[in-house]
């Protein structure tokens, strides 16, 4: 009678201990330390430069060799491409390991869209021609996961790709690019900098010299003065709210520049084909530019 005395509280008091880390577990507590499987994000946070290689066509064996060349991310592109989200999808999927990050640079700022890209694997969200805070507010919400953004959860391979605490984890790897690509958005680069959510503002060299009527000159997309003041506008606004800033891969050496769009699979191969062939000359050699910006 005595021992049952002892033993029957002690065997109560075990019960909620017992059941308190399993309560915490089933309500998916969030880590102190998110994981990072975002390495080119990882790398911008370091102060190292980041290059994507520019993918247009459907074909997973090229995109699979793109991917794996050595480039940080692949700028997978659905602007200036025919490009469906199906070949987007089965090119991501068929290359997941590879050191290059997915990233798409979406039609528009839309949450059928950006849903969608986010969905196949994507973890950076380009939004070409952002010239209003909505548009860029709308990138962040659509990309993110509540409590900051308005994405809703659905199927596709993320989480097969990136791991099973996806959900936990999407809104710390998830990037969002806005391409400033008129003097509207030039105008506004300051606020559009501030909005939370945003991780790079690319100056997108060929459009705003284009939509401004101040084209750059020369090769390396420099030399005309009001073409340089607005590039200058974004430059500093961006650096001054600590968002990284973005621009053509021919801007390597300019200061602050840190992330950028390569070749595609054509200019590399162009590139690397003299090398292989024992032609090459160390002089005359030039860095090749983007198909499309």
């Amino acid at each position: 009678m005595t021992l049952r005395r002892y033993l029957l509280p002690a065997t109560l008091c075990m019960i909620p201990c017992l059941t308190i880390p399993q309560a915490a577990q089933a309500q998916g507590t969030t880590p102190a330390t998110p994981r990072i499987y975002n390495t080119a994000k990882q790398k911008l946070k370091e102060g190292k430069q980041v290059v994507c290689a520019t993918v247009s066509s459907p074909e997973p064996d090229a995109y699979c060799a793109v991917a794996n060349s050595g480039f940080d991310c692949t700028w997978i592109e659905m602007q200036h491409s025919t490009l469906t989200y199906d070949q987007a999808a089965n090119m991501v999927w068929s290359c997941r390991g590879a050191k290059a990050i997915p990233m798409i640079r979406v039609p528009d700022a839309t949450d059928g869209d950006i849903q969608k890209a986010t969905d196949l694997g994507a973890l950076g969200i380009i939004v070409p021609m952002v010239d209003t805070l909505e548009k860029a507010q709308a990138a962040v919400k659509y990309s993110k996961y509540p409590p900051i953004g308005r994405r809703s959860q659905g199927g596709g391979n993320h989480s097969r790709i990136w791991g099973n605490d996806y959900r936990r984890t999407a809104n710390d790897n998830m990037m969002v690019v806005v391409m400033i690509e008129n003097p509207e958005g030039v105008a506004i680069a300051d606020k559009m900098a501030a909005i939370p959510g945003v991780d790079v503002v690319f100056a997108a060299s060929t459009d705003l010299g284009s939509f401004s009527g101040f084209p750059p000159t020369g090769a390396d997309r420099k030399g005309n003065p009001q073409y340089e003041a607005l590039i200058t506008k974004i430059h500093d606004a961006t650096l001054k709210a600590n968002r990284y800033l973005g621009g053509p891969l021919n801007w390597k050496e300019r200061h602050g520049f840190t992330f950028f769009q390569g070749p595609g699979l054509g200019a590399v191969v162009n590139a690397g084909a003299p090398i292989v062939l024992g032609t090459a000359t160390a002089q005359g050699v030039r860095r090749p530019g983007a198909p499309i910006e």
